[in-house]
């Protein structure tokens, strides 16, 4: 995904610029907390209001060509991602339609991303069986792994974006200064389970 649509205005409203945020379908001012869609054609996040996100709500609805991006969110027990190849510990694994799978993890200058091969991927979903329910593009297994810690969630995309737009907000010097970690670590205390 890049750096586009919802998730630069998340990075800018972050940083205190920027007026209300508005639905990117209709321009009507949307609450803070609201619906995204992802279009599929440009890879990025589009902010959605409440009439918006319902006329894409059904099965097939807009022709693949915008998807909504659930809400759920399903804390996992600790998965070993080691084998995935990705030399990170704060990281997201999103599945895509076409079957392939990018790991993408946060840094200063916005989220950095990997492959992962498919078969390794396979052989994750057999040992987690909730991973082989992720919706293709709009759901992701989110990492934290850092200092010690062990948070693996099944996650809406947005959540990773905020997760990136909080590290590019708070972080400082070359290793991150002394607001990025207690921040990220406090993202994650904030995650409570939805379905």
């Amino acid at each position: 995904m890049r750096a586009d649509g919802a998730l630069a205005r998340v990075i800018r409203s972050a940083a205190g610029r920027d007026g209300p945020e508005r639905c990117d379908l209709c321009a009507q001012a949307v609450p803070e907390q609201h619906r995204h869609l992802y279009a599929a054609d440009r890879e990025e996040l589009l902010c959605a209001c409440g009439a918006c996100a319902v006329l894409f709500a059904g099965e097939g609805a807009g022709g693949g060509r915008y998807l909504l991006v659930p809400s759920r969110r399903v804390r996992l027990a600790p998965v070993d991602t080691g084998p995935l190849g990705v030399p990170v510990g704060l990281v997201f694994f999103v599945p895509r339609a076409d079957g392939t799978v990018t790991a993408q993890g946060p840094s200063p200058a916005g989220a950095m991303r990997w492959e992962v091969e498919a078969d390794r991927w396979a052989r994750m979903c057999a040992a987690c069986p909730p991973l082989a329910t992720m919706a293709p593009e709009v759901e992701a297994l989110l990492v934290n792994t850092v200092r010690g810690l062990d948070h693996h969630w099944i996650v809406p995309v947005d959540d990773c974006f905020r997760m990136v737009a909080l590290v590019r907000r708070e972080w400082r010097g070359l290793a991150g200064g002394g607001r990025v970690w207690p921040a990220v670590e406090r993202f994650f205390t904030e995650l409570t389970e939805r379905s």
